[in-house]
């Protein structure tokens, strides 16, 4: 046997970021509490890392106010792999932290997930576990098929990318633990962060961190985020259409 044969991986970590509440959506409680074909979106975001190899352990921080009602998703669903339930923060950068915080100081690999993307296919989580044997950071990404323009104050274009270029980030963005805590740390540091956050995890890591490069993994048009109210029918249909795949039906993607 070489060396590397006797290297413990790393475990591997699923935070799931369920802290928002359903604004977008006129509700006035947490929109992971919507029912798609008779489950949560969060009960199936959890199923998602629950059901992979590849996960040790699964995390979850919740709306404060909803953590009792978390945990009973949690026990009822039999999810053994929810180690801890624990409150968000006010906002999204508050609540990673909160939950790199609880991580403690050993090394492993973290994984977080937005719970409002309830369809990601279980190949892009062995993909990025995959990729966090070789990088420290790695971001789920597709293609922008739309042509995205930058706007200046008085709504006049100013520039348009090239679009090859352009990439949609979606979730899981995934680190060893010692990165994203010392992103945040810098972040927290920082008295402009406060006024100028980031609106997800890579962004902290890129701003503070621009050394450690932040490898790209494929995700899927599937992999929608639920934020407004027309998302629920789309999801619903996605999600009818894996159900029909798995009974044996006409594939779809990644299914």
């Amino acid at each position: 046997m070489t060396a590397e044969s006797h290297v413990v991986p790393l475990r591997s970590v699923a935070v799931v970021l369920a802290g928002g509440v359903g604004q977008r959506m006129g509700l006035d409680t947490p929109k992971q509490l919507i029912k798609l074909a008779g489950k949560t979106i969060l009960e199936r975001s959890l199923g998602l890392f629950e059901r992979a190899p590849e996960i040790d352990e699964i995390m979850l921080l919740m709306t404060p106010g909803y953590v009792a009602e978390a945990e009973e998703i949690v026990a009822k669903a039999g999810f053994g792999k929810v180690s801890r339930v624990l409150p968000g923060g006010a906002s999204r950068p508050e609540t990673t932290w909160r939950a790199v915080r609880a991580l403690g100081e050993e090394e492993c690999n973290v994984l977080l997930h937005d719970a409002v993307r309830p369809l990601l296919d279980p190949a892009i989580i062995s993909a990025c576990v995959a990729a966090l044997r070789v990088h420290r950071a790695v971001n789920v990404a597709i293609p922008s098929s739309d042509t995205i323009l930058v706007a200046g104050p008085d709504e006049v274009i100013r520039e348009i990318p090239d679009r090859s270029t352009l990439r949609r980030s979606q979730t899981p963005q995934c680190f060893r633990l010692s990165v994203i805590r010392e992103a945040y740390e810098r972040a927290f540091a920082d008295p402009g962060f406060a006024g100028r956050p980031a609106t997800d995890d890579c962004g902290v890591v890129l701003r503070y961190l621009p050394d450690v490069p932040i490898h790209l993994v494929p995700g899927s048009e599937h992999n929608i985020k639920v934020t407004h109210p027309v998302d629920v029918h789309i999801a619903e249909t996605l999600l009818r259409l894996r159900e029909a795949t798995a009974a044996g039906g006409p594939a779809g993607e990644g299914w």
